[in-house]
């Protein structure tokens, strides 16, 4: 039986406005960057169920007894207040569960938690990505910075790969360089596999009969290039990781 894995995140709207002289007018669009980590995860043989912000912020699981439906979950680009701020609770002021404390108590318990980076993810742009202060963080192998924790390099970084960890099994050190990340600081409690510009990239670590992860940076643009994002070894990596926090 194929494992199953829930993905929050990964979604956007965006509403343009075109000013040509005198005239203007408006464009709106719907976008997606989750095909990548999807296919990389199908073709790995899991089974991947995406929940979209615009979705995830109902439809994202309330108990932990929900979560179990799903052997790993991975918060990609969705802030915590999607999360925090279901409609019932932020327009009509009733009281729901913490979905970030059901969160941690499905780690606990023996789920397993991947956090991709991204702007609203870890502290993200304007720190509006809101996860330190919450269970998450507590249960996450690297500490958040209270700050926008972007880390913007559009010269292009490499990762260095700092372990022989089964999570890099068939994939080469030589990595493709990346385009940003949040910076994180690493946590005696976690373990650091991967760095780059010195802060953690990738990180493990096992909390209670669970474990937890981060990919610091981008699952897909713009963070990850396409030099990443097509890369051979690119499904590799994240079937890795997966069946590492799977077992």
């Amino acid at each position: 039986m194929s494992k199953k894995v829930l993905i929050a995140g990964e979604s956007w709207m965006s509403h343009t406005t075109h000013v040509k002289g005198f005239d203007s007018f408006t464009t709106s669009v719907y976008e997606e960057g989750i095909k990548w980590l999807r296919d990389a995860l199908e073709g790995g043989g899991y089974e991947v169920t995406f929940l979209p912000n615009h979705i995830a912020g109902e439809a994202f699981p309330y108990t932990v007894e929900e979560l179990n439906e799903y052997d790993a979950v991975i918060l990609s680009d969705i802030g915590a207040n999607t999360l925090l701020l279901p409609t019932d609770t932020f327009m009509r002021s009733q009281a729901r569960p913490n979905r970030l404390n059901v969160i941690a108590d499905y780690v606990q318990e023996g789920g397993s938690l991947c956090m991709v980076g991204g702007y609203l993810t870890f502290m993200g742009i304007d720190a509006k990505g809101q996860y330190n202060h919450t269970a998450v963080a507590e249960i996450l192998p690297v500490a958040m910075f209270d700050r926008d924790d972007r880390m913007e390099n559009p010269q292009g970084v490499i990762p260095v790969i700092e372990s022989d960890h089964e999570i890099f099994n068939g994939i080469p050190k030589e990595w493709p360089a990346f385009l940003g990340y949040n910076q994180t600081k690493a946590i005696v409690e976690g373990q650091v596999l991967a760095t780059v510009n010195g802060d953690p990239f990738v990180a493990i670590r096992e909390v209670g009969k669970g474990k937890t992860s981060v990919f610091t940076s981008d699952c897909s643009p713009h963070w990850a290039p396409p030099e990443f994002v097509n890369w051979e070894h690119y499904k590799t990596f994240w079937v890795n990781m997966m069946d590492w926090m799977c077992k």
